[in-house]
């Protein structure tokens, strides 16, 4: 009798047989498979944070470099006729692993230097050449799409590029870690602390803006000369989710008091990048 219960009991159904359920129907674009997602998070097969991941790994394919990489005038360079002592402060200070190495502008990009490779300086009694240490430039597009640059990083195993704009002068840079910022959301570490907010420029014609979400109104007041009210809301992405009245999705806009604000990235639970430009 125990056999027989036994044998006729069924397994109980794992997440992947509950979310073959809802694909009654092949979906016929990538908005019904996000609809269907989203739909699976609704009933619980996939948590939020499952959720969010897997819609920002869809999203990639839709994003360009210039939305994510950061502006020329915000690169951290070394010359590279610097000696040690005039640079390493800069390499300190800034905390990061990864300098692109310049001549006279930032436009003439001779290499990458590593800061793990600055480490023999301590034993080293030569004269250091910085040339000996340069790593090769990987120089994109502006316009290349992040799933793309994702698999060449993957295959290169590089870790930053140079975006070149349509006339062949440097735009910005873009790092891996960028790129799976969009996918996992914001990536913090020990020196992050201070870089909870920031506003740079898009170098194209659109003259928009890259906002972070978390940005003080205080501090986008201040920028743009605006006037928007921080009574209600500390950062400028409260305030649009009030005016939204909905969580919204990638590639949705809302105008306000002259400005357009259209979501670049955002998850179950909060904005977090925006493209700001003039109406």
């Amino acid at each position: 009798m125990n056999d027989d219960t036994a044998s006729g009991d069924s397994p109980a159904p794992t997440w992947k047989d509950k979310l073959a359920g809802l694909f009654t129907q092949d979906p016929k674009n990538r908005s019904d498979l996000l609809t269907l997602l989203n739909e699976a998070g609704e009933k619980g097969i996939i948590d939020h944070e499952a959720l969010s991941i897997i819609e920002g790994a869809v999203q990639v394919a839709d994003m360009q470099v210039r939305e994510i990489m950061i502006p020329r005038s915000q690169m951290v360079c070394v010359d590279e006729d610097q000696e040690p002592k005039d640079f390493l402060p800069k390499v300190i200070e800034s905390a990061h692993s990864r300098f692109p190495v310049i001549g006279d502008t930032k436009d003439e990009v001779s290499g990458i230097l590593l800061a793990k490779d600055l480490l023999p300086l301590i034993l080293q009694k030569n004269r250091f050449n910085i040339k000996d240490h340069l790593r090769p430039a990987t120089f994109i597009p502006e316009s290349k799409r992040l799933n793309v640059l994702l698999k060449e990083f993957r295959t290169n195993r590089n870790h930053m590029a140079i975006v070149i704009d349509e006339f062949g002068g440097v735009a910005g840079l873009v790092t891996i870690e960028d790129v799976l910022e969009q996918i996992v959301g914001d990536i913090e570490d020990e020196h992050d602390v201070d870089e909870d907010s920031f506003i740079k420029p898009i170098n194209d014609e659109t003259q928009s803006f890259i906002v972070k979400a978390l940005t003080p109104i205080e501090d986008f007041n201040e920028h743009f000369e605006s006037e928007f009210s921080d009574d209600e809301f500390d950062t400028i992405g409260g305030l649009l989710l009030q005016e939204f009245g909905h969580m919204p999705k990638r590639n949705e806009y809302v105008e306000m008091s002259g400005f357009r604000f259209d979501v670049l990235n955002s998850d179950g639970r909060r904005i977090r990048l925006l493209r700001v430009s003039s109406t």
